[in-house]
């Protein structure tokens, strides 16, 4: 009986040194950044260069054309207390949105970089805070505010039920710049 317990105590030390050595643990790279995440150019506001002109920018954003998207770009508008300085688009603290004057530019890689970079006197920079996705999100959605997304693109109802006409219905102006940055 002596003998066994040698024997069964040697096999089972064995047996995990096997199981512990040949275990490896899972990896996940959550240090790599996805490919949906790589940052925009910054993209000038005026359209005077000092040479050749660069190469034009995608005429709307990834997400112009998705009302899921929009529809989330409001919720991520309202997550993130958007409405604290822009109110629901009309203007507060920060200028409106709604209307056909735009400070910075109405290009999707303007209100891009506005998100991302911030403004002087009061925008905050959002970089490395909201994953590129959801910018790109916020500007179809802001795209929207203004009507300048195509009407194939509305949501199927605005997520409080408040029965106006989404924010992507209204008529179409084209934004000027109105101040210098």
């Amino acid at each position: 009986m002596r003998s066994v317990a040698p024997a069964v105590l040697a096999a089972s030390a064995a047996c995990a040194c096997l199981i512990l050595t040949a275990c490896e643990r899972e990896r996940r790279p959550f240090q790599e950044p996805a490919a949906a995440s790589a940052r925009a150019k910054n993209s000038p506001i005026t359209d005077l260069y000092a040479g050749a002109p660069p190469p034009p920018a995608p005429p709307y954003s990834p997400y112009q054309h998705n009302a899921y998207s929009i529809s989330e770009g409001k919720r991520l508008y309202a997550a993130f207390n958007c409405v604290g300085c822009h109110a629901h688009g009309g203007g507060g603290m920060g200028p409106a949105l709604i209307d056909d004057q735009w400070i910075y530019g109405s290009r999707p890689e303007n209100i891009f970089n506005t998100i991302v970079e911030g403004r002087p006197n009061g925008m905050p920079a959002w970089r490395d805070k909201i994953p590129d996705q959801q910018v790109w999100q916020l500007v179809a959605y802001v795209q929207s505010m203004s009507g300048q997304v195509p009407i194939d693109a509305l949501p199927g109802r605005d997520d409080h039920l408040s029965g106006g006409p989404p924010e992507n219905a209204r008529a179409a102006a084209t934004p000027v710049q109105t101040g210098t940055p």
